[in-house]
């Protein structure tokens, strides 16, 4: 005879928590030595009672989930600027525009000048203005987007970021500070809410990187100098050494001449407008960042294929998985790290 059925359990409470799946543990450093320096943060940066709003978190993280990808977003301060107690000079700006299909999500990062008082400031500063200006005019920026305007979008973009970094030249003269010092590299994707759009814009001025991880390998698709092409913006760049015709406008003798009194002298060469359209195609993964990620990514093989393995599982990360790969160690990289990072479903 087969056995009577057992009684039923009693009844017990839903468990209050569910227990994260199990997974390989990341990383902490990659390459033959561990860095110099701790892991962790070690000294936080000094304050003034009287403009706390000057403080900078050690870490920020964001993400989302729009149409057919999904955004990881983190900004970190290097283990140089956490050993010596310096604020993370690297900010981090992520932004939805517009709503539905015709939304419009900004990622603007900027890196501040190296050794200088105010260079976390001048990186904020800088992603406030280009967000400003990249939000009053999503709505043109979304049509041009999906119609493949790139001639416009490049155009149009470009003076919108000549317009940002004017404005934060224009702050430093107001501070009575060097524009050389207060002035910061920015970095920008703009993504489209609407799923049947997989185009996704880059642009910024100054160096970093734009990998694509396709197919469980790295490419590295940063536009180059010698790519770029297209006539200066007024305010941005040098006017050309020659008429169309080839006449040439002026002739270098080797000899120092005063600037005019009545114009004033001319600007020092800035950096080139950087600008770059790509469709994604299902599995890809598209990152952005600034040099302290761009830099090891480079110049150590076995992080980038640390992060390949990583991000070319099915799923995305979530956002503390995204945190911990991001923070992986490589000796001789001590900058602060940020970076962006599109996952298309």
């Amino acid at each position: 005879m087969p056995p009577p059925p057992a009684d039923p359990p009693p009844d017990r409470p839903e468990p209050r928590f569910e227990r994260p799946a199990s997974s390989p543990r990341p990383r902490g450093h990659v390459g033959s030595r561990p860095p110099t320096y701790d892991a962790e943060p070690t000294a936080l940066p000094l304050a003034d009672p009287d403009d706390l709003d000057d403080l900078v978190a050690d870490t920020v993280l964001d993400g989302a989930r729009y149409g057919a990808c999904t955004l990881r977003a983190v900004s970190v301060r290097g283990d140089s600027a956490r050993y010596r107690g310096e604020p993370r000079r690297d900010s981090l700006l992520t932004a939805r525009f517009g709503s539905g299909e015709q939304a419009l999500l900004l990622v603007a990062m900027a890196t501040g000048a190296r050794a200088t008082p105010g260079a976390h400031r001048a990186a904020a500063e800088a992603c406030h203005w280009i967000g400003r200006a990249v939000g009053r005019s999503h709505a043109r920026l979304v049509e041009d987007i999906r119609a493949g305007r790139r001639g416009d979008l490049k155009s149009g973009l470009h003076r919108l970021t000549d317009r940002s970094l004017g404005k934060l030249r224009a702050s430093a003269a107001e501070q009575g500070v060097d524009p050389e010092e207060y002035a910061a590299g920015l970095r920008c994707l703009l993504l489209p809410a609407d799923p049947e759009c997989r185009t996704r814009v880059f642009f910024g001025v100054g160096p970093g990187g734009l990998f694509r991880l396709r197919d469980g390998e790295w490419q590295d698709i940063e536009p180059q100098v010698a790519e770029i092409k297209g006539e200066p913006v007024v305010g941005f760049g040098s006017p050309p050494s020659e008429t169309p015709d080839g006449d040439r406008l002026t002739m270098d003798l080797g000899i120092p001449t005063p600037p005019s009194p009545y114009e004033p002298a001319p600007e020092p060469p800035r950096e080139p407008f950087r600008f770059r359209t790509s469709v994604a195609r299902p599995g890809d993964t598209l990152l952005v960042c600034s040099t302290g990620l761009a830099d090891p990514l480079r110049g150590e093989p076995e992080l980038g294929e640390y992060l390949a393995e990583r991000w070319s599982r099915p799923e995305p990360p979530g956002l503390a998985a995204f945190l911990a790969d991001s923070q992986v160690r490589v000796k001789g990289y001590a900058d602060d790290r940020t970076a962006a990072a599109v996952w298309e479903a």
